[in-house]
């Protein structure tokens, strides 16, 4: 069973006309759940909000408090790319709930994976912060979570942009592995391989970043050369993914050549690494082609259930290859 959140219905989180993070997005998740034909085997999840206790565990209340009250106010801008609406605190809490509310049932035993789509995305929102059009870091609060409970938890984000909250903060937490691969150079300008972590957390941040145009072959040969090995050697037990979905080809904010075949094929990835049926989940972060959003979102959701849906051909070939040999070196040994 694969066990999706998302409730459009709850979205009331309205950035203002012309911003790329549109409700509709949203829908176009939605409706590639749909078109993979996997219904007989899809639980609905219902949503509930994250409650303050738990927004604690990433985000400092003082930052919390100064959300809810311009949303209460009416909203308005957070930073330069993040517009708040009257409705913007509750969706984000309700988005950040979603995702408690599928690893708790995951841990009940009640399907082999799970999905969380909802708004606002997450993992540019630091402890203290909210930016890129994120509010609440959905994942990282998944994450620590469950690093609570004693679990080991690695954290796959191949956004095109890399997730600066997620790693500050985690930055010095060896109970999280943080691994990104993004587009370099790009928002928000973070990410270097020389960006490790610190304390007792160094070595447990992991930064790949590639050039503009890299393609799918590219992102399989580091999952399989570099990321795989890493979570091996952290003895994570489960893996979250910040599944942002720019670095399609047809994405207007990034230069990547990802197709919905290659999300398949490292979903496929992340579903092969031993041990972990039952404690993976995939987060939706960016994606802002339409199309793009429903293939890929459809793709995955195909793959966690080993359904064989497909609806686009993986790219080869293209840049970024001679970087592998590099990370390899570097994060392997």
């Amino acid at each position: 069973m694969l066990l999706v959140a998302a409730n459009p219905k709850d979205d009331h989180h309205e950035p203002g006309e012309g911003h790329p993070d549109q409700p509709s997005r949203l829908d176009a998740a939605v409706a590639g759940i749909a078109d993979a034909g996997i219904d007989g085997a899809v639980e609905a999840l219902p949503a509930r909000p994250a409650q303050r206790r738990e927004l604690a565990l990433v985000h400092d209340l003082a930052y919390l408090d100064a959300v809810a009250d311009l949303c209460i106010a009416g909203g308005g801008r957070l930073d330069p790319d993040t517009w708040l609406s009257e409705g913007s605190w509750e969706t984000a809490r309700m988005t950040a709930g979603a995702g408690l509310g599928a690893i708790e049932a995951l841990q009940a035993g009640r399907g082999v994976a799970a999905i969380v789509l909802g708004r606002p995305p997450g993992h540019h929102a630091t402890r203290d912060a909210g930016m890129g059009f994120c509010l609440i870091n959905n994942i990282a609060l998944a994450a620590a979570f469950l690093a609570e409970q004693g679990e080991r938890v690695a954290i796959v984000d191949w956004d095109v942009h890399h997730g600066n909250g997620t790693q500050e903060i985690f930055w010095a937490d060896p109970r999280v592995l943080y691994v990104s691969i993004h587009q370099w150079p790009l928002y928000p300008g973070t990410g270097r391989p020389v960006d490790i972590g610190a304390g007792a957390g160094a070595g447990t941040t992991i930064n790949l970043p590639l050039p503009p145009r890299s393609t799918g072959d590219t992102y399989l040969a580091l999952f399989d050369e570099v990321i795989a090995p890493s979570i091996e050697r952290h003895g994570s037990t489960w893996v979250l993914v910040s599944a942002g979905f720019d670095s399609h080809r047809d994405d207007p904010l990034g230069d990547m050549r990802l197709t919905a075949g290659d999300y398949a094929d490292l979903t496929r990835r992340v579903m092969g690494l031993g041990g972990m049926q039952g404690r993976v989940a995939l987060f939706l972060e960016g994606g802002y082609s339409l199309p793009a959003v429903r293939w890929s979102v459809g793709a995955c959701a195909g793959q966690l259930l080993d359904s064989g849906y497909r609806p686009e051909v993986a790219s080869g070939g293209g840049g970024g290859m001679e970087r592998v040999d590099g990370y390899r070196a570097a994060f392997v040994g």
